[in-house]
């Protein structure tokens, strides 16, 4: 210890006597190092913001195209435009095109509005066709469970530009990014041609397996309110020269019209199906008694879906209340103060019934999204 001790006074020494003898500028010499190290540091600030820049290129090149693809008749046009707005909230990672079906008098509210949002922000696109059932009995498909539902039926044919669409009915709203939902076609194996959620998660209050009259999809059946669709390979299939013959066989056993007509053909034809979970298409069946789909508690409700009318009536608060923060909500704003803090307090509300009871799992997704975004990283 002593003899390294002595050697490093030594070499203290040494050094104090080089500098004295020498002249050198020992601050110059600190000096010139903090350079090198500023300069340094400025090249890698360069060279990170270069990085970032092409990373931020390479990121648009590789956002997905996404079509969205909504039908409209009736009093739905506020509903649907509610509908579009959350799918835009939640489309900042993918190209959205959105792909209106509507009566012809409702088409210019649409393309007005829509105009507007893509004013203001340019972060989407979208078409309108007008609603176009085939010649023979047209009338018939038209009124068939509810105005204009049947026509997600024919989107192979009036859709013949596109490839793959995800469908969802007026009342739906998106509580996450919908290119998650998207890359469920990147799990389809090689014959499956759409994806959709059960109608139930029980047996004991499953209507399919209680009350159908008709062939249904497993054990359960299935919700076609969202519904993924691989238009490409339905045409390839012949989807659409199944559906006649199903209405002319079912019509007077089938209760949920187009839906019923889905279940029959995935009945024989299940392999054609891909089944995602229930947090893609979330309904008050799921939690006014006590929750029975599971998959949320730890992922969040991704889409959620006010059938039933459960986004305007008293019935269930808690999905009037997440419908009421989605319209009030102005594109272009604050995600935190202006949608997720309403939502809160609207869902607090709601917490003496069973679906508010849980209200955490219809902002999770929404927090999760909101926490990731830039203004978290100024």
């Amino acid at each position: 210890m002593k003899l390294s001790g002595r050697i490093f006074f030594t070499l203290i020494i040494a050094l104090i006597l080089y500098i004295l003898i020498t002249g050198y500028d020992v601050y110059d010499y600190f000096y010139s190092v903090r350079s090198f190290i500023y300069l340094n540091s400025s090249e890698n600030l360069r060279r990170n913001n270069f990085d970032n820049k092409i990373l931020a290129d390479l990121n648009s090149i590789k956002k997905k195209d996404v079509a969205l693809s909504v039908v409209v008749c009736g009093d739905r046009v506020r509903e649907t435009l509610v509908l579009i707005k959350s799918a835009i909230v939640f489309s900042r990672k993918c190209n959205l095109k959105v792909i209106i079906i509507a009566e012809s008098e409702l088409i210019q509210s649409f393309e007005e509005t829509l105009s507007e949002w893509v004013a203001q922000n340019n972060s989407f696109s979208f078409e309108t066709h007008p609603i176009s059932f085939p010649k023979t009995q047209a009338e018939e498909w038209k009124k068939l469970f509810k105005p204009c539902a049947s026509q997600r039926l024919f989107l192979p044919s009036v859709l013949k530009h596109i490839d793959s669409v995800l469908y969802v009915d007026t009342d739906v709203l998106f509580l996450s990014p919908v290119d998650e939902i998207w890359e469920h076609f990147d799990r389809m194996n090689s014959t499956q041609l759409a994806a959709l959620s059960p109608e139930h998660e029980d047996r004991n209050t499953g209507w399919y397996n209680r009350f159908a009259r008709h062939p249904y999809y497993g054990e359960l059946g299935v919700n076609s309110g969202v519904m993924l669709m691989n238009l490409t390979r339905m045409r390839d299939f012949g989807w659409e020269k199944y559906l006649l013959p199903i209405l002319h066989e079912y019509k007077l056993k089938m209760t949920w019209g187009d839906q019923d007509i889905i279940n029959i053909i995935f009945h024989f034809h299940p392999e054609r199906l891909y089944v995602y979970d229930c947090s893609y298409n979330y309904r008050s069946d799921h939690c006014m008694y006590m929750s029975v789909c599971h998959p949320p508690e730890k992922t969040g409700v991704r889409v959620l879906h006010g059938s039933r009318g459960t986004f305007h009536s008293g019935k269930q608060p808690t999905f009037k209340a997440i419908f009421n923060a989605f319209e009030q909500y102005q594109l272009g704003t604050d995600l935190y103060q202006y949608l997720l803090l309403p939502l809160e307090a609207y869902l607090k509300e709601t917490t003496d019934t069973n679906c508010g009871k849980i209200y955490n799992i219809f902002m999770k997704q929404l927090f999760d999204y909101v926490k990731h975004d830039d203004y978290f990283n100024v």
